[in-house]
């Protein structure tokens, strides 16, 4: 179980060496449309949620070893079709397997770190070794987002091939675990595990923290998808639009250090201020995001974007230590599968709304772009408040906690 605590870090690492992340809708874009490269990635969201509760269900029968092991071979399918496709269908059929790979790792993953430590008797650094994990994580996507913008600028489908090497990398870490952990030494009948759900969807402090974990979901993603184009736009006034790629590599990889940085002291902050507040300034933060981009195509404007990570890093860490332990063993993937389903089923209908005022022309405008934002933020602010209202109610904080 201490082994895998330390190879969790290395997985989590190679999981988000995601070459592609800073230029795939340029890269789509150019293939095809930006309404279809839009639609590509509602179809990996479409994919993730039909998928999403299956696999939770799924790792709680066999365990959280084989079914990480599955989540990089299905990554690495992915990468490995869109390398070598030119056409949308073959694209489509990679966003399945991407969304099988999203689907599968979904929960699990903290699953199977809050298991080893709990059964290593360390449940309680869950906090902790969440924090050096997200590190690890976005210290391979800030190395992944400049690489990838460079290998783009070169040629634009290198991305795909280099993350298809990160994806067995992320295999063979996975056959390293030790397991099997996450596997219940009675299995519950269907009736019994639908019982226990139903209970934990009662519970007022998991009931929060899954509308935040749903609406950070929805809100996080929002500017991986409309900051490309924006950036694209933004750097074509001042005449870099070739180096848009290079230009949004280091954009990413700058946001992602920055995620660090904040890291190291999200454990002080959320000690100071509780956790309530902090979660809520996470969200505020992401909101704010939207509506800079939506009010302004200046090139200065695409700074704001370095911030995009920083909410994860001031919120998943202390979510995921909050939830585990209100969580049954025998349902804990399932629960957090179907707070994924939920989140990326509201996110593919927005997508889709959003897709239907996009053009078919070769590139997004700022107008159309600041159209979707800006309806985005209004949605956002409107959910913060009701948050706010709710923790006013709910103990959110754990009883001894400050």
């Amino acid at each position: 179980m201490r082994r895998n605590v330390g190879l969790y870090r290395w997985f989590k690492f190679a999981q988000n060496l995601i070459f592609w992340q800073a230029t795939w809708f340029l890269f789509f874009q150019d293939m095809l449309t930006p309404a279809k490269a839009i639609l590509i990635y509602a179809a990996y969201d479409i994919s993730a949620t039909v998928l999403e509760v299956p696999a939770g269900y799924l790792s709680d029968r066999i365990g959280r070893r084989p079914t990480l092991i599955l989540a990089a071979f299905a990554g690495t399918m992915a990468a490995v079709l869109q390398a070598t496709g030119d056409v949308f269908a073959v694209f489509l059929v990679a966003q399945v397997f991407l969304g099988a790979h999203a689907a599968l790792a979904s929960g699990t993953d903290t699953a199977f770190l809050y298991e080893s430590l709990s059964a290593d008797g360390r449940a309680a650094e869950m906090e902790r070794e969440s924090l050096i994990a997200w590190r690890f994580g976005f210290v391979g996507l800030a190395i992944s987002a400049v690489t990838g913008g460079v290998l783009a600028f070169v040629l634009p489908v290198l991305p795909y091939f280099a993350s298809t090497l990160a994806f067995a990398l992320m295999m063979l870490i996975a056959l390293r675990f030790a397991g099997p952990t996450g596997r219940p030494s009675r299995k519950n009948t269907a009736g019994e595990d639908a019982a226990m759900l139903v209970a934990q969807f009662r519970h007022p402090v998991l009931i929060w923290l899954l509308v935040l974990g749903i609406a950070m979901y929805v809100f996080s993603h929002i500017p991986f998808i409309f900051g490309q184009p924006f950036i694209l736009e933004a750097v074509r006034a001042i005449d870099l639009a070739a180096e848009a790629p290079m230009i949004s590599g280091a954009v990413t990889a700058i946001m992602m250090v920055i995620s660090v940085l904040a890291s190291l002291v999200a454990g002080r902050l959320r000690h100071r201020i509780g956790l309530p507040a902090i979660l809520l300034l996470s969200f505020g933060i992401q909101i704010g995001i939207i509506l800079a981009l939506a009010l302004s195509n200046a090139a200065i404007v695409i700074a704001i974007l370095f911030l995009r990570m920083v909410p994860n890093s001031l919120s998943q860490p202390f979510v995921q230590a909050r939830i585990q332990p209100l969580l049954a063993s025998q349902t804990r993937a399932t629960f957090l599968s179907v707070e994924s389903f939920v989140g990326r089923m509201i996110f593919a209908v927005t997508l889709f709304v959003a897709a239907g005022s996009a053009s078919g022309i070769d590139a997004m405008p700022h107008g159309e772009i600041r159209v979707i934002l800006l309806a985005y933020a209004a949605a956002g602010g409107v959910i913060f408040i009701g948050l706010l209202a709710a923790a006013r109610r709910v103990q959110i904080e754990e009883t001894g906690v400050s």
